[in-house]
């Protein structure tokens, strides 16, 4: 009883740890039966060309026929004309990968055929027709140490139903005689070689196409995402999805996110080809990224200020509610120094995209010298809403700030009510900082796509710490 008991607390010791060593993915790919379909025809019409290339060796026998005796015979010079493979179906397998299952193919070929039997010599040309061809391909689904997926056959076999040879020449009534025994020959070689092709097209074809998924993705000078799959692919018996770790990181120095993913479970939606989940987990560590490599700080200037605001970013600004600051620095140049203390962080909910962020505004004057002299801090908070698409590949969006809550933080010019330059930061936020992120945001981060991939019939979709992408897809061959 007492080891029973032992038995089972190491098991549950096991799952615990298990359970909290688990990664949950920021990013969530999955495609859909329909994109499975759409990648199936591209892979299909791969194969057909490769087996339409398919070589067959030349074949030589002895074979005993009625009162003929033995007849030595030779067929050389096979060519195979068509490959077809009319009917097809990928299906994933739960827990096991994808499944590919071809039936009623069929194959024609020709060749040269050479006879000798006592005295007698002949050659002529014969034809071939492979019918009825079953053909049931499996495909592991896995990843690598780079955390790029991997493919590979673990299953192919490929049954011919019939084989019909006709054989053309004076002699050709002899080779019908015996036709039964070539066929079997030809039958056996031609199912080795489907497979033998098919394991080739996987590895030379598909692996290396899904391999063309970035692992990162370096968006501008200072960031990147991390796309590598924390987990192999998983199938189900509708999808199949990838878990993508989708992390932004500084390119100067990569730090460990204080926090963890969430959860992700995608709704079971299949109107498009494939499906993108963003966590709010990917677009916090955006966030952290971009605050880390010292891109949140923006300046405001006099150059930045509309032509049409009808006022100077100078001391004078300031007199009606800071007398002090014109005595101090008469009718100097201002600058605005905006940052964020600590990393914006967002929510996502069905509502859409929100967030609060706190950014300081440190004001300077500019003395003749070019020198900075410090005159206040201010604290600015207010709420922000974000509006999102795809276009081009591309996460895209635009903020939108509402109204700016301000609080003064520290002073070199002695006390004031921080509510008399509310519309002053209102305008220097809307029309000098705001334009600046949108620019930025208009830029757009890259999504997770293989090689060629264009993406059309966009959706967005909120969902409770998600983003939803849903987009049907389009091949761009090789020209």
């Amino acid at each position: 009883m007492g080891v029973q008991s032992l038995v089972v607390a190491c098991g549950a010791v096991a799952l615990c740890l298990a359970l909290t060593t688990a990664t949950n993915p920021g990013f969530v790919v999955r495609i859909t039966q329909a994109g499975l379909d759409y990648a199936h025809q591209h892979g299909i019409t791969i194969l057909e060309k490769e087996l339409a290339q398919l070589k067959l060796p030349d074949m030589s026998g002895d074979s005993r026929v009625g009162r003929v005796g033995k007849v030595r015979y030779e067929l050389s010079r096979l060519r195979l004309r068509d490959f077809h493979l009319p009917y097809s179906r990928i299906t994933p397998i739960s827990n096991v990968g994808l499944q590919v299952s071809i039936s009623n193919a069929f194959a024609e070929l020709d060749g040269d055929w050479r006879v000798k039997f006592l005295f007698v010599r002949d050659h002529g040309s014969f034809d071939l027709k492979a019918e009825n061809v079953y053909i049931k391909i499996s495909l592991r689904l896995g990843s690598n140490a780079a955390g790029k997926p991997t493919v590979s056959t673990s299953e192919c076999s490929a049954r011919i139903s019939k084989v019909r040879v006709l054989f053309s020449g004076r002699l050709g009534w002899l080779y019908n005689l015996f036709h039964r025994a070539i066929e079997s020959r030809f039958r056996k070689i031609l199912e080795d070689k489907i497979c033998d092709i098919v394991d080739k097209s996987v590895r030379n074809e598909l692996q290396k196409f899904v391999q063309t998924l970035p692992v990162t993705a370096r968006i501008d000078a200072k960031t990147g995402i991390d796309y590598s799959l924390v987990a192999a692919p998983r199938a189900t018996a509708q999808f199949l999805d990838a878990g993508l770790k989708g992390e932004f990181y500084s390119l100067a120095h990569r730090s460990t996110v204080p926090f963890s993913p969430l959860p992700l479970a995608l709704p079971s939606d299949h109107d498009r080809m494939v499906y993108f989940g963003a966590s709010s987990y990917f677009f916090n560590t955006a966030g952290i990224a971009y605050h880390e490599a010292g891109a949140l700080v923006f300046e405001i200037t006099e150059d930045m200020i509309p032509k049409d605001s009808r006022f100077s970013l100078d001391t004078s600004l300031f007199s009606a509610f800071i007398p002090q600051l014109e005595e101090m620095y008469p009718n100097m140049p201002v600058k605005f120094r905006l940052s964020t203390p600590t990393a914006p962080f967002l929510t996502i909910g069905p509502g859409g995209i929100s967030l609060n962020p706190i950014v300081e505004a440190q004001a300077y004057a500019i003395l003749p010298n070019s020198s900075l002299a410090p005159l206040f801090l201010l604290s600015l908070t207010g709420n922000v809403s974000a509006v999102i698409n795809v276009r081009s590949g591309r996460i895209v969006g635009s903020l939108d700030v509402g109204r700016i809550r301000l609080s003064l933080k520290d002073s070199a010019v002695g006390t004031f009510e921080v509510r008399t330059i509310q519309s002053l930061m209102n305008i220097l936020t809307s029309s000098s900082l705001l334009p600046r992120l949108n620019a930025r945001l208009d830029e757009g981060f890259p999504l997770p796509l293989l090689d060629r991939i264009q993406l059309s019939n966009i959706l967005v979709r909120f969902y409770q710490n998600f983003l939803l992408l849903g987009a049907d897809v389009h091949f761009q061959p090789r020209g």
